[in-house]
């Protein structure tokens, strides 16, 4: 599905050198730039998650504790 972004000729220079030097194309680039960027924050959404849910639990387990909980030998 195509989609369009504006940007200044600037900008689609710098682009299309770094796909040339990259031996790939813009459309992949853009890609996996957007891709990246909403799992980076995806990932940061659930860190903080993490980080709450941690700070209202602040129960730990060694790693013999865990292997003890799952029978884990």
């Amino acid at each position: 599905m195509p989609i369009s972004i504006r940007m200044s000729k600037k900008e689609k220079e710098l682009i299309k050198k770094y796909a040339k030097l990259n031996r790939t194309t813009v459309s992949d680039i853009m890609r996996k730039a957007i891709l990246e960027k909403i799992e980076n924050e995806f990932d940061m959404y659930l860190y903080e998650k993490a980080i709450k849910a941690h700070e209202q639990n602040p129960k730990t387990y060694t790693f013999e504790e865990v292997k003890s909980i799952l029978g884990i030998e």
